[in-house]
């Protein structure tokens, strides 16, 4: 492949001519020609991104027709040390020789269950599925049949999966898949006990990310204080805190994203980076809902497939070897101080919110997103795969090299916003 130092630039592009056909023959087989927030015509994205790609490999991806990336999206957070990452697909291939999908699970079920119980601070029992909304939905599930409650509290605007209670997008939603969701404004205590203050002995849950990652809007960080209080709040009503990890698990704190803060959840909701783009998630809780999680029905045809638990395992053990997070942490930092400095010198209203592993970007007097795509797509051009609403990822896999490059397409993209505004 090419090396990251060597990117495409706007003069030696592919034409999108791949790309565009491939779209065209979606379109007659794929309602739409694509679905979800994958779908680039429909989800306010700049009219160059690439809707197919070809290969992947460490911190860069390539498109159909030929053109590389530095990647900032990880494909949308799963890749947490890197795309093709040797010793996950060695481990990977390694069991998928011996047995992938078979009448029951591997051995790797209660390897990886281990592992996550001796990894995660409050965790004392794991079970499995395949995406994050299995998890969440799980998680929601236990809390109800733990409880005998209905009612489910989240901050609004939360996104908490792609099921009725939680999706963002209500065509085909009905009133009463939405009636056991009860909104509160994150980071607020008071809104939270008024909240709940209508529901009173019927609240089974509290569910909530480790900090507020909204999409369209700034990021926020947790406020430590609403994290104790939620954990006494669900303490003092015996409810359940669910911590939601899809998005930021294993990349803020190998032990659970809220530990810094001294505040363990009841059960925690992972997927995305768990298994490094292998299609897996996890539910993990504490001894006292144990019961509640034997009890209810939580099955999938693939959700104790063997090869996804492998590379889980290797995941989580590559992570802590090479002390993965702090690099996140530490490359997100020269990222974030880079765009901020890009935004000063340029003189654009550059907002970066976030978490250095997972920052955001946006422009201020920007709703329809004429600046944010503008600098997205020119960042394209010369290199590297930006989003313009939804937060980026860090992983592992990044160097300083690639980080520099991504700044020095920002730089263009800044320049092009500046004559724009």
């Amino acid at each position: 492949m090419t090396s990251s130092s060597t990117l495409p630039t706007a003069s030696r592009r592919g034409s999108g001519a791949r790309d565009q056909a491939l779209r065209r023959r979606a379109r007659q087989v794929v309602p739409g020609g694509m679905f979800g927030h994958l779908d680039v015509e429909r989800t306010h994205l700049p009219a160059n991104f690439p809707q197919f790609y070809e290969t992947a490999h460490d911190a860069t991806v390539r498109d159909v027709d030929g053109n590389e990336y530095v990647d900032l999206m990880c494909s949308w957070g799963p890749v947490l040390l890197g795309y093709a990452h040797p010793v996950v697909e060695a481990a990977a291939r390694r069991q998928a020789e011996i047995g992938d999908i078979n009448n029951g699970p591997s051995p790797r079920m209660v390897e990886l269950a281990e592992l996550l119980v001796a990894t995660v601070a409050h965790a004392d029992w794991a079970v499995f599925g395949k995406n994050g909304t299995d998890a969440t939905t799980g998680c929601c599930t236990i809390a109800r049949a733990a409880t005998g409650r209905t009612k489910i509290l989240r901050a609004t605007t939360s996104y908490h999966g792609s099921n009725p209670p939680f999706t963002p997008i209500l065509s085909g939603v009905t009133p009463e898949d939405r009636a056991n969701l009860v909104e509160f404004a994150y980071n607020d205590l008071a809104s939270l006990e008024t909240a709940a203050a209508p529901h009173e002995g019927n609240i089974a849950a509290v569910i909530v990310t480790p900090f507020f990652h909204d999409g369209f809007g700034d990021l926020a960080p947790v406020d430590p204080a609403f994290a104790t209080g939620v954990r006494a709040f669900c303490d003092r009503i015996d409810a359940v805190l669910i911590l939601d990890e899809v998005r930021t698990g294993f990349r803020l704190d190998v032990r659970g994203s809220w530990e810094p803060l001294g505040v363990r959840p009841d059960l925690s909701a992972f997927s995305k980076a768990i298994a490094n783009g292998h299609p897996l998630s996890a539910i993990t809780g504490t001894d006292a809902l144990r019961d509640a999680a034997a009890g209810v029905y939580l099955t999938g045809s693939f959700w104790a497939q063997a090869v996804p638990m492998a590379a889980a395992i290797a995941t989580l053990t590559e992570l802590v070897r090479v002390d993965g997070v702090s690099r996140m942490r530490v490359l997100g930092e020269r990222l974030t101080t880079g765009l901020n400095r890009i935004a000063a010198d340029a003189g654009v209203p550059l907002v970066v919110s976030g978490v250095p592993a997972m920052p955001k970007i946006r422009f201020e007097n920007d709703p329809e997103l004429r600046l944010a795509n503008e600098f997205c797509g020119i960042a394209l051009e010369h290199g590297a795969f930006l989003h313009p609403w939804h937060n980026w990822f860090l992983s592992a896999a990044h160097t300083e090299e690639n980080i520099d490059v991504a700044l020095t397409a920002a730089a263009i993209g800044a320049d092009a916003v500046r004559t724009v505004i």
